[in-house]
């Protein structure tokens, strides 16, 4: 099941609000639990086996990776020896949540991943490694903790979310109707940027690809790879808008995962803007831990290497993801380097900085190509085609200019929402009575979409 769906909108979530509005305070999580259970359960039964395995394996884990009492003042020789068994277990629990991660990751040609692994394993090691890195001791209750894990509003495809952002909620929260009115705003314009947006631009790209890369102009194959920038981008972002506004029905103040990336200066501000929370994730766990840039320039750039490297990966095990990561991180040393000369300076303010955008927009979608087609023959053929290196086989005259015609609306559009002129907007007419009624009639409108053309599940729910 997704958000984007009609069981989702008019079934699952109505019904799954009024029994949580009634449940009490102290059994709310049991009902979240409950809730997210079914709601895993109805998109992917097999999964859910493995889910709970992890919940289960880990929360015991958890109750044992805090220092003792005893630990903090007490006979050093039996301490140390404590200490190193702490290490022990958190090596293995690190292990015991990537070799599954990495298994499903290799055979992903054969079967599916199970659904949220990569989110879900990553909310874990996060929880781990502060346990392990602060000493605390684990959440006690199970209940808490596998609510933790497995809440259905960031389950699928983030964001990746620290027990500190919502220990507090997790333990005592308010359902409120307020909450539920301002919830429904935010899931409302992330509804109409999956099913509005990335679903009908989107169709570009499937055309493209229906009609063969080796059979496409030079512009169409750059107004596709346009097209697949929105696309991803509405996409996802839509989905962190529907899992942010659900967390606020349910009482929990999820973080922000997108801050308009295709407004960004740099690669490096673009993924500062992009998936944050995933960002920070590699920033927090790997990048710092290496020693980020405070070791020379050398070490920076190896460090930046490993986290694009591992950024790679978690994305896929296929040669297209470890291209796509490489061209970001050369990208960005490039970007430190000029910057080091004192060169980059000229692009961050004045006419300069509209340069600095043109190479975000020209560099991106073709990072995104390298990120979408999986197939690295037919990548060399599309990429061929964007710089016209590779001839053409078949090529419609004016193939463009009818596809600029039949999407210049959505490209339109599209390019506006990528500003952020359209949150401004969003936040100014949100509480206002014009702004309520175009709410509404954007998700009714979303509604009859659905019904219409069916849903299109979301594009990260395969990572």
């Amino acid at each position: 099941m997704v958000f984007s769906s009609i069981e989702f909108l008019l079934f699952f979530l109505p019904l799954f609000l009024l029994v949580y509005a009634l449940t009490p305070g102290k059994l709310k999580n049991v009902t979240l639990l409950s809730g997210s259970l079914v709601f895993y359960a109805l998109g992917e039964p097999w999964s859910l086996v493995i889910l709970m395995v992890s919940v289960a394996v880990n929360y015991f884990l958890s109750l044992h990776l805090g220092r003792r009492e005893s630990q903090r003042s007490g006979n050093k020789r039996r301490n140390r020896r404590l200490e190193k068994r702490r290490r022990v277990l958190f090596a293995a629990a690190i292990l015991l949540n990537l070799i599954p991660l990495v298994f499903f990751k290799c055979r992903v040609g054969e079967a599916g991943l199970p659904l949220g692994i990569s989110f879900y394993t990553f909310q874990i090691l996060s929880y781990l490694i502060d346990l392990y890195r602060n000493g605390q001791k684990g959440e006690p209750s199970f209940v808490v903790f596998a609510t933790y894990i497995t809440m259905f509003p960031r389950l699928l495809s983030g964001p990746i979310v620290y027990y500190s952002e919502v220990e507090k909620e997790l333990h005592k929260r308010e359902f409120t109707v307020k909450g539920v009115q301002e919830g429904l705003k935010f899931f409302t314009m992330g509804l109409a940027s999956k099913v509005l947006l990335a679903d009908r631009i989107g169709l570009l790209w499937q055309e493209v690809q229906v009609t063969g890369f080796e059979s496409i102009s030079t512009p169409l194959a750059w107004l596709a790879a346009i097209a697949y920038s929105m696309k991803i981008y509405f996409d996802f972002y839509g989905y962190s808008l529907m899992a942010v506004g659900l967390g606020k029905m349910l009482g929990f103040e999820l973080p922000e995962n997108f801050r308009t990336p295709y407004m960004a200066t740099s690669v490096r501000d673009f993924y500062r803007r992009w998936h944050m929370t995933l960002g920070r994730w590699f920033c927090n766990y790997v990048y710092i831990p290496l020693g980020g840039n405070r070791r020379g320039e050398f070490r920076t750039v190896c460090n930046l290497l490993a986290v694009w490297f591992l950024t790679a990966i978690w994305h896929g095990s296929t040669a297209n993801f470890l291209i796509w990561g490489m061209l970001l991180w050369l990208a960005i040393v490039l970007e430190r380097q000029l910057k080091a000369l004192g060169l980059w300076k000229y692009l961050e303010k004045g006419p300069g900085k509209w340069i600095a955008h043109l190479y975000v927009w020209a560099f991106i979608p073709i990072t995104w190509i390298c990120f979408a087609i999986t197939d690295i023959d037919q990548l060399q053929i599309f990429l061929g085609r964007m710089f016209h290196v590779i001839p053409g086989i078949r090529v419609s005259v004016g193939d463009w200019q009818k596809a600029l015609m039949n999407y210049r609306i959505l490209f339109s559009v599209g390019i506006f929402a990528c500003t952020a002129g359209i949150q401004k907007l969003f936040h100014k007419m949100k509480d206002t009575l014009p702004g309520m009624v175009i709410l509404a009639l954007l998700f009714w409108w979303c509604v009859w979409k659905l019904q219409l053309e069916g849903q299109n599940p979301f594009m990260y729910r395969d990572f």
